[in-house]
């Protein structure tokens, strides 16, 4: 199965690569990129992953690994690089249709966005009223709840019963 390791590790590289270049052109995403290239790294290349996860991007990718959360600046930033694509593709002249499709498309995804929980950065608790506690219980609207028995969970997994 070392293909299988070879094929997850290149699209993992190809991904980190594609999130690389997002980092620079403003208009181009890099966190999904970089989720994408974890998620694949760690079933290709441990090692890779690791590296990864220590770069500058391994705390929003810890972040959401963990909790499904997305630090409140960065939420700040991808929903304003959204409204600039937009007033962009009007400023350009783009048919009306594509501007009123691409602005819909981006609402919806800037809704998802802002709904997911928030991260702690560092300065406590956040705008949301989530903290590391809150986070870590899963709490939050869309926040991804741990394993039961999990090490966040602080219970034991319940026992089968028939």
């Amino acid at each position: 199965m070392a293909w299988r390791r070879g094929m997850w590790t290149g699209l993992g590289l190809v991904l980190a690569g594609l999130g690389l270049v997002g980092a620079v052109l403003p208009l181009m995403p890099t966190t999904i990129f970089m989720i994408l290239a974890a998620a694949c790294l760690a079933r290709g290349s441990p090692a890779l992953h690791a590296r990864l996860m220590r770069s500058r991007f391994g705390p929003a990718l810890r972040d959401w690994q963990a909790h499904g959360a997305v630090r409140p600046r960065h939420k700040a930033l991808a929903c304003a690089a959204m409204a600039l694509s937009v007033a962009l593709a009007w400023a350009a002249g783009a048919p009306v249709w594509a501007v009123v499709l691409q602005a819909g498309l981006l609402a919806a995804v800037a809704t998802w966005l802002l709904r997911r929980p928030s991260a702690p950065d560092g300065r406590g608790r956040e705008a949301g009223g989530q903290g590391p506690e809150e986070l870590s219980s899963g709490s939050g609207v869309g926040g991804r709840l741990p394993r039961a028995g999990g090490p966040a969970s602080g219970r034991s997994a319940p026992s089968p019963s028939r």
